[in-house]
């Protein structure tokens, strides 16, 4: 198998991090508290967060092989278990069901609202942290949230308003394998049990944003096939970027966990794709990649066109 390493991109060296979880954070209004899982560096200082929303099911153990890498190469990664996880299995007709989109939005804002309590949790973290650079990123459904948190409206499937739901706290967003807009191009499927994604706006994303989508990521929630997780990209205001990885599945060679069970296309070259080139976009757009020719640089040379065998990046 190529590896990534054999194509000419490479990346700096990881250091060991720390991580602390669950912090509980009382939250009466959601029902349930809210776990939180917080990994970070052992050294450095003035270190960006990472702010990751789980897909569908999983929780804040998930997505290890994006979290740990980006931890132990100098961000703060901090991931919430987010109402619809499998560990609190709420019954299908719980009133909170049709809200779920927005409970995960609150779940990300109420983490921003404890930076310094999440921060004070992990031995030897607090003052090494810096609140002013913050990154979301997510995976399929948390795609969408993090893209909410940058801009993205989506209509309230019972009030038929879509409000803006963005905190400037946010500095930009990576969305992996997300969904596109809704409409007539949803399946009947999608349209009845995930109302949320039936209108989806992507046209007051004005931050920076890097788009990760499978080539053969073929959801049964919209009719267009593997090209409808690249709306947040084509759709989309701000400068911004997209990867495309060949082959790619929507677990993306398997960056949901090391020995995820759900991973359709497990390929560790893709994995490592995503890895490099999500911490280079994070380096980039934080201001912590100070090399005369910057990893991003890098990447987007290597990745130009169609010549790289694992994948394509693009930017507008």
């Amino acid at each position: 198998m190529t590896t990534y390493k054999t194509t000419g991109l490479t990346g700096p060296a990881p250091t060991p991090t720390v991580s602390v979880r669950p912090v509980v954070l009382p939250a009466a209004r959601r029902g349930e508290d809210l776990h939180v899982r917080v990994c970070a560096p052992v050294t450095g200082t003035n270190l960006p967060i990472v702010l990751f929303a789980h897909g569908f099911g999983s929780n804040l153990d998930g997505y290890a092989p994006l979290t740990d890498h980006w931890a132990s190469h100098g961000f703060v990664v901090i991931q919430a278990t987010h109402l619809d996880s499998k560990r609190l299995d709420i019954a299908a007709d719980d009133p909170r069901k049709p809200h779920l989109w927005r409970y995960r939005v609150q779940d990300m804002k109420r983490v921003l609202d404890e930076l310094d309590t999440l921060e004070a949790s992990v031995p030897g973290l607090a003052g090494r942290v810096d609140h002013s650079r913050v990154v979301a990123a997510g995976h399929s459904f948390g795609g969408q949230t993090a893209g909410i948190l940058v801009g993205l409206r989506v209509m309230d499937p019972e009030t038929g308003t879509a409000r803006d739901m963005s905190d400037p706290r946010v500095m930009a967003s990576i969305q992996l394998a997300t969904a596109g807009k809704g409409g007539d191009e949803l399946t009947p499927f999608a349209h009845e049990n995930l109302p949320w994604l039936r209108h989806q706006d992507f046209s007051h994303i004005t931050a920076p944003g890097l788009v990760v989508a499978g080539d053969k990521d073929e959801l049964p929630l919209s009719t267009r096939g593997p090209s409808w997780t690249t709306d947040p990209y084509t759709l989309s205001r701000g400068t911004k970027s997209l990867l495309t990885v060949y082959g790619g599945r929507h677990f993306l060679g398997g960056i949901s966990g090391y020995e995820a069970a759900e991973t359709t296309d497990e390929n560790p070259g893709r994995v490592a794709l995503v890895q490099r080139v999500t911490l280079a976009y994070l380096r980039h757009i934080t201001g912590t990649d100070h090399a005369d020719h910057s990893d991003w640089e890098t990447a987007q040379a290597a990745l130009a066109g169609d010549s790289h065998p694992l994948g394509r990046l693009e930017s507008k």
